[in-house]
């Protein structure tokens, strides 16, 4: 395999971690805590972030996806990848309308209410974030060469 090739099944999903963590879980919750961001504006700037976001890991994963496709992947990098793809695409069309509704509700001055919907869409990042830390890992593990007289497993 093409030594970029091994480069990018690495660097691509360890760029995606960077951007999942800056975003979803620094700049998220920070946002509220600065003088003079109404919940509104705050819903908007979120909106205007997490669709970046969604562009940004679709674009990652489909790259991710092709240079993992040639030469033969290993199965352990398939599964990780399908549970990827399974992750990204409940969040981009199954949570991420619904809490576009209430968001819309809100910017519009209605009384949402609660929900635990932003709770979901926490713990498929979190799902996410491991996912990729394991790509990584076993990517490495396959790329990477073995200590000498000790196997890659």
């Amino acid at each position: 395999m093409p030594r970029w090739i091994a480069a990018l099944r690495i660097v691509l999903p360890v760029f995606w971690i960077g951007a999942l963590v800056a975003l979803s879980f620094l700049e998220t919750p920070l946002k509220f805590q600065a003088p003079g961001i109404t919940i509104p504006l705050g819903l908007g700037i979120g909106r205007i972030m997490f669709t970046a976001l969604a562009i940004l890991g679709g674009v990652v994963l489909v790259a991710t996806t092709l240079v993992h496709l040639r030469p033969r992947p290993a199965r352990s990098s398939v599964v990780v990848l399908a549970a990827i793809w399974l992750v990204y695409l409940v969040e981009t069309f199954a949570i991420r309308p619904a809490l576009s509704v209430r968001t819309d509700a809100v910017i519009a001055g209605e009384e949402a209410g609660g929900s635990s919907l932003h709770y979901v869409y926490i713990a498929a990042d979190v799902t996410l974030l491991a996912l990729l830390v394991a790509l990584v890992v076993v990517t490495c593990r396959a790329v990477l060469p073995a200590e000498a007289g000790r196997p890659v497993r």
